[in-house]
């Protein structure tokens, strides 16, 4: 019998619980930004349409990623308040059932996404060379869509248990493969053809396939507080029925904010590759800057899930608040930085393409110092998340994107003379309001569910 991972997430300081999980999650989370990081830095010495090929695909893998995320977020919700419950026989079950649907939905999406891709990238409204850059990078990276989602999976169960260094450890070894294969399947070297954006994605798919086998290695082995076997994978109705219950708003709330980037690329791609380039390039940039808010956020619905599941609802609660405080302050702080040095941010991204540096420069300095608000509303989402709540973490996600956000970028690019511009300040107005309504909704008190109790099982 494996013995269970030990995690002191149930005892002591809130804070240095908070920073113990968050920060390895932090840093995974950083590796992993390099990947598209690394590609756009690749991708841009072929030129802006190559990049901006590749911004118009990433909203599509976004939500098709997003789609099967909401069942590892359920994985997490499960495992954590089982480990807290120190019921390590139904953490190993809800593993092994949160695989076989992740599984099953990976191989669907894969086969519906491949043959919607022309479609959908003609529909977004860029030009022929830029469309059919964009189609054949998405249909390649969809060949790989099992390994992504497996990739996700293995990470959201082990920060269940409480394990963050495994998938911090993988994330290095891919991460550094990746590094040496985007130049060599991109621009080519020696023996290596030039694939141009195709490279970028065929690394992809490599080195996260790399990550899977790695992952499911270690559940199967059994020294990373999982122990999965054959019989946890055999279909069980009430796991699966779980699964199902919180991971469908789950995957409906990160379907929601992929879906709105892609909308948003809609809107962005009429103004032409300038401001398609400019987004995509500042919309990467938003993403690593945020990296620590989703640390925080993933750390948050562990450690709230894990002591619900030991029945400490008042720790649950303080160590909600607690992210929100050091998230605000880390996240404003960096916005003020940014506001001084995104210019030189864009220059490393676009080289050679000046109008495009300047457009996105002003789009990561006016929504800079809404960062710390971003990270609010990410921890308030993971406290709702591991509270059992993911139908209001969905309300909350819908909100501030079709409420907020959507309406004003319309309203403010084809309505005023801000044209591009109004873009950049529905982000920001829509960060501010969003901000306010997350603390509203964490001061409520009926967000902490225990969703593995029978009685709630049949209830929420």
């Amino acid at each position: 019998m494996i013995k269970p991972y030990k995690s002191s997430l149930l005892e002591g300081s809130v804070v240095k619980s908070l920073l113990k999980l968050s920060i390895p999650i932090v840093l995974t989370n950083i590796l992993q930004s390099t990947y598209q990081l690394t590609d756009m830095f690749w991708v841009g010495r072929i030129g802006a349409t190559a990049v901006a090929a590749v911004s118009l695909s990433f909203p599509i893998i976004f939500l098709l990623t997003s789609l099967g995320a909401g069942f590892s977020i359920a994985g997490t919700v499960l495992v954590a308040q089982y480990t807290g419950q120190r019921s390590f026989s139904k953490v190993n079950l809800i593993s092994g059932q949160a695989f076989f649907v992740m599984t099953l939905f990976s191989f669907f999406i894969s086969i519906i996404g491949y043959y919607l891709t022309p479609s959908v990238i003609n529909l977004m409204g860029g030009d022929k060379e830029m469309n059919d850059l964009a189609i054949d990078y998405l249909q390649i990276s969809l060949y790989g869509l099992f390994f992504t989602y497996s990739y996700v999976m293995f990470q959201s169960l082990f920060r269940g248990v409480g394990n963050v260094r495994a998938p911090l450890i993988i994330v290095l070894i891919t991460i550094t493969l990746n590094f040496i294969l985007d130049p060599l399947l991109i621009t080519g070297w020696g023996p290596f053809p030039a694939y141009g954006v195709n490279g970028a994605a065929y690394a992809t798919i490599i080195t996260q396939g790399i990550a899977a086998v790695l992952g499911i290695y270690l559940m199967v082995k059994g020294q990373s507080g999982l122990h999965l076997k054959w019989h946890h994978l055999k279909p069980v109705a009430h796991e699966i029925h779980q699964i199902i219950k919180l991971g469908l708003p789950a995957s409906a709330e990160q379907s929601t904010r992929a879906l709105s980037m892609m909308l948003m690329m809609f809107i962005v791609a009429s103004f032409g590759v300038t401001g398609t380039a400019a987004y995509g390039v500042g919309a990467r940039v938003l993403s690593f800057v945020i990296i620590p808010s989703l640390g925080f956020s993933m750390a948050t619905s562990t450690i709230v899930g894990q002591n619900i599941g030991a029945s400490q609802n008042e720790r649950a609660r303080k160590s909600a608040y607690a992210a929100c405080g050091i998230i605000f302050g880390t996240l404003t702080a960096i916005g003020i930085v940014l506001i001084f040095s995104a210019h030189h941010l864009m220059e490393i991204f676009i080289p050679n393409s000046p109008i495009v540096q300047a457009e996105g420069a002003r789009f990561i300095q006016i929504i800079s110092l809404t960062f710390g608000l971003i990270g609010v509303q990410q921890v308030v989402s993971g406290a709702l998340r591991g509270g059992g709540s993911t139908l209001s973490a969905m309300l909350l996600a819908m909100t501030t994107l079709w409420v907020f956000r959507f309406p004003l970028a319309y309203v403010l690019s084809n309505h005023t003379s801000l044209e591009v511009e109004g873009v950049w300040w529905a982000f920001c107005i829509s960060n501010i309001l969003a901000g306010i309504l997350s603390w509203l909704v964490l001061s409520r008190s009926d967000w902490v569910k225990d969703v593995t109790s029978p009685m709630v099982g049949e209830n929420f």
